[in-house]
């Protein structure tokens, strides 16, 4: 998928129902719900399941949404700000115009998700699983990847820096059409990823390094 649906593109779009109001709540189901327009402080809902449901202009500030399942679900201008997110579960999710940061995804699972012009600020997917994971034109600061687990990954023109990859298992990871690939550190994992010439020219050095080879000019 190489942009973004709408709204009304979605197959479940006619049976939304506005969320009634009040927090979020813990091993709560939510089935079919439409988050618009709200923010939640601080909010509770391990756990939770979300299943065909929409959030649009939604902001979440702080909070524990840890081992909460996200499927089938469409975030629009969607704010993360410091939340908990560990060992959430996603699965065919789409992430629009979105940010996260200062935001703690490690120990996650991500299978076919997408996320389209995001910002991801200091996020930590440490021994995360992403498989079928897009981000597109998106920008990934500081988002520190060491440990996961990365399949069929790719970065269409995204923007990476200061990334972090120490430790990560790749496998059919393809950083071609990435359109910056700053990489701090990890190096030496990214074996099973496919990168272009100049990229490939860019990162000798750091490669070189790695390897534990000086290169010197007579």
């Amino acid at each position: 998928m190489r942009a973004p649906r709408e709204l009304v593109d979605l197959p479940y779009a006619s049976h939304l129902e506005a969320h009634a109001g009040g927090g979020l709540e813990r091993d709560e189901d939510y089935d079919v719900v439409h988050f618009r327009e709200r923010e939640f402080d601080e909010p509770d809902a391990g756990n939770a399941r979300f299943t065909e449901s929409a959030f649009t202009a939604v902001k979440l500030s702080g909070g524990v949404l840890r081992r909460a399942r996200f499927n089938d679900v469409w975030l629009h201008a969607v704010q993360f700000i410091g939340t908990d997110l560990v060992e959430t579960r996603w699965l065919d999710a789409e992430v629009v115009n979105s940010a996260l940061a200062g935001t703690a995804v490690f120990g996650a699972e991500l299978n076919r998700v997408a996320f389209f012009g995001c910002k991801l600020v200091s996020v930590n997917l440490r021994d995360a699983r992403l498989r079928e994971v897009a981000f597109v034109d998106s920008v990934l600061r500081d988002v520190d990847f060491g440990g996961a687990e990365l399949t069929g990954v790719t970065f269409p023109g995204s923007t990476l820096e200061d990334t972090r990859f120490d430790g990560a298992r790749l496998k059919k990871v393809d950083f071609r059409d990435a359109a910056a690939l700053g990489i701090a550190t990890g190096h030496d994992c990214l074996g099973g990823a496919t990168i272009g010439l100049a990229q490939a020219l860019d990162l000798a050095p750091a490669f070189a390094r790695a390897l534990g080879v000086t290169v010197k000019d007579r």
